[in-house]
């Protein structure tokens, strides 16, 4: 069987996982998850205990749970290095030191903002807080990030890979919060561009708004959530 992605909306950080799979170019499905609704039904229990997208089921039907777990995957199987580099490789290396980064401290700092605009009948005072910490944390490890960036065109050179893809997906939360200006990182700003504008992650970002874009034509259709947790729930 294919592999099946499930990938969160809206504005999930599973968008760039879809990317990867376009730029790896081997068939897969994917099975899209309302966030505010599926994903809080018990039904979901069975695919993720912790209400958390993504999801990979594999080629074996095992339920795979963890962004970084599912890159993992994504480069064992990356034959032809379309995404990924030579193991061992000092790009290796460096490559899951930014992911590492981007799903650790750089997502990590969204949590508070997420909270704040997730809550119902909020007390004001602590939306205020969680927005401010927020806020602080966003700011510092964007900060961070830029120091990282190099002169390359994407993360690790002249092609995307799932460093690239990981941070595709969660970097356009800055805008939904609002937290500051991009311009205020010129590196991250211009990489962000660069990673949005290639094919693979405007065809993922239209899949996400309901579109059926023309793909690499790896994508061999969507699987309903009900069918999923029919035959990969625990």
């Amino acid at each position: 069987m294919e592999p099946i992605l499930l990938y969160g909306v809206p504005a999930g950080s599973s968008m760039g996982l879809i990317a990867a799979l376009e730029w790896l170019g081997k068939p897969y499905r994917l099975c899209q998850v309302d966030m505010l609704g599926e994903m809080l039904e018990p039904a979901y229990l069975r695919i993720n205990p912790r209400r958390e997208t993504p999801v990979l089921i594999t080629d074996q039907g095992q339920v795979l749970t963890e962004t970084m777990a599912i890159a993992n995957w994504l480069q064992d199987r990356d034959t032809e290095r379309r995404i990924s580099f030579a193991p061992t490789s000092p790009e290796t290396d460096r490559m899951h030191q930014l992911m590492a980064f981007i799903n650790t401290g750089f997502t990590g700092a969204f949590v508070p903002l997420w909270q704040a605009w997730e809550m119902e009948n909020p007390d004001p005072q602590v939306k205020k807080i969680l927005q401010q910490v927020g806020n602080a944390g966003v700011i510092n490890r964007h900060d961070k990030l830029e120091q990282m960036i190099g002169d390359n065109p994407f993360l690790l050179g002249a092609q995307p890979c799932l460093a690239d893809a990981v941070f595709i997906g969660v970097a356009r939360w800055l805008d939904i919060h609002e937290v500051a200006d991009s311009t205020r990182w010129p590196k991250i700003t211009a990489m962000r561009e660069r990673i949005a504008n290639t094919s693979a992650v405007v065809f993922a970002t239209a899949i996400e708004n309901g579109e059926t874009p023309a793909g690499s034509g790896s994508l061999l259709g969507h699987v309903a959530l009900s069918e999923v947790i029919e035959r990969f729930g625990a």
